[in-house]
């Protein structure tokens, strides 16, 4: 049910892995790709579907409810679900979290034909129950099973296999809606095929290894132990909120998702047309797959000091955020929730490229600035128990941060006022994590010396 022990033979064998065995099944590197994989499938098309703006649909109204009722359960289930997840383990864990991105798809075919909300509402709540899971369990997967001095090199390769997906789910409505310039909802067709990709990434959860029998290329597993429990996880989640190393990582956790209310619905949905929100998004999600590759090339391999790289990637991804965020403005001045601009074609020439290139920056930016804080993370910790809370408490804050914006929007605040929230909040969180990585995060060598005097103690007793 839990996790499994090591054993002594087991890492033995780990330790007698030939180096051309770096596709071996059980080495992180699979096992990353794999979650990348359900991933791509799931969330990566429920990326795609949210990034139309309002689900697909002319009126955004029922896409905001259902994703706050999403973002609401999301926080709770968020922070929950690193304890969830080192209980149950990642195959029960990701199975039964991938299988509530099918039903919400679903809710949407069904709002096609009816226009009830509540389905699609009810579909949201439940979806963020799952998506706390599996979040939990990605997050815990993707930082704990590298080895320690190549985690931003693994979070770029998770992210660009995730971010693909979102690159194929907007191929599918640009594709089955090219021929539908004017407003109007997406076909069924479109919302069947995002249903057939996540039921795909359901089924390739059961593919997931407990970290027990994830064997590095030098030997080492990501986890000794042997079960965990509610009572323990009860208590190590209520730490959390005590912990200072999280409490400095919440403005980035709030803002991370905050943003993509402003960008799906008031830029994507408000400036573009149907087919071409879609054609936007396979770039957007494109560029993300580019920033992540670039933050993990910074996080990994720009300094020998891990420290260095953790304060250069910062201010990196701070001044490219500043400037992105100030061409934001610069086109968000030209029009307004009361004025809106006439929807923009992909053919529209050099009218369309201005605010595509903004869109395109929004996709990079948000891969850097999350790639970034998944490093920080993983930087604190390398067991797969500590960081699967770690991870569920960035992003439960994360998803309470979603679905306030979710009802920022459905409340009609302005959009100059959400474009202004979001650089504020995205701005704070540079400098607490520039004293995260300051006062948290070790060297490789100093780790080494700590973890040899761990070994050392015990024998000096006996």
């Amino acid at each position: 049910m839990g996790f499994e022990a090591a054993d002594d033979s087991d890492k033995e064998k780990g330790q007698n892995l030939p180096p051309n065995s770096i596709f071996r099944y059980n080495s992180p590197l699979v096992q990353v790709g794999l979650i990348g994989l359900v991933c791509f499938c799931c969330p990566g098309m429920f990326n795609a579907l949210s990034g139309m703006g309002g689900g697909g649909q002319v009126d955004p109204t029922a896409s905001n409810n259902a994703s706050t009722a999403l973002y609401t359960t999301f926080a709770v289930f968020g922070i929950l679900g690193g304890g969830i997840y080192n209980i149950l383990g990642p195959r029960l864990t990701l199975l039964s979290a991938c299988s509530t991105y099918v039903l919400y798809a679903g809710s949407f075919l069904y709002y096609n034909h009816y226009k009830h909300q509540a389905f699609a509402i009810t579909a949201g709540a439940i979806l963020g129950v799952g998506a706390g899971l599996l979040w939990a369990g990605q997050g815990a997967i993707m930082t704990s099973y590298p080895p320690p001095n190549r985690k931003g090199t693994y979070i770029s390769i998770f992210w660009s296999i995730f971010n693909m997906g979102g690159v194929i789910g907007g191929l599918i409505p640009f594709v089955l809606n090219y021929n539908r310039t004017e407003a109007a909802s997406v076909n069924d067709a479109t919302y069947i095929g995002f249903m057939v990709f996540m039921s795909i990434g359901t089924v390739l959860t059961l593919a997931i290894l407990p970290p027990s029998k994830v064997v590095r290329d030098d030997g080492t597993k990501c986890t000794n132990i042997q079960y965990s429990n509610v009572t323990t996880e009860a208590i190590e989640i209520g730490k959390l909120f005590l912990n200072w190393k999280m409490l400095l990582i919440v403005p980035a956790a709030w803002s991370s998702n905050f943003f993509y209310t402003y960008q799906f619905n008031n830029v994507n949905g408000v400036m573009f047309n149907l087919r071409t929100r879609g054609l936007n998004n396979v770039f957007y999600w494109g560029a993300q797959m580019a920033g992540s590759i670039g933050i993990g090339y910074i996080m990994d391999f720009s300094f020998k000091s891990r420290r260095t790289r953790g304060f250069f990637g910062i201010i990196v991804v701070a001044v490219l955020s500043s400037a992105i965020w100030a061409g934001g403005l610069a086109n968000q001045l030209g029009y307004s929730r009361g004025n809106k601009p006439e929807k923009l074609d992909f053919k529209g020439g050099s009218d369309y490229a201005g605010p595509f290139v903004l869109y395109f920056s929004f996709g990079l930016l948000d891969a850097m600035f999350q790639s970034l804080v998944y490093w920080v993370i993983g930087a604190l910790a390398n067991d797969s128990e500590t960081l699967s809370r770690y991870v569920g408490f960035y992003k439960g804050v994360q998803s309470a941060g979603g679905a306030v914006a979710w009802q920022v929007d459905a409340r009609n605040v302005s959009f100059l006022g959400q474009l202004i929230m979001n650089w504020v909040f995205t701005t704070v969180s540079y400098p607490l994590l520039i004293v995260l990585v300051l006062f948290a995060v070790k060297n490789e060598d100093e780790e080494e010396e700590i973890t040899k005097a761990k070994e050392v103690a015990p024998k000096e007793v006996e």
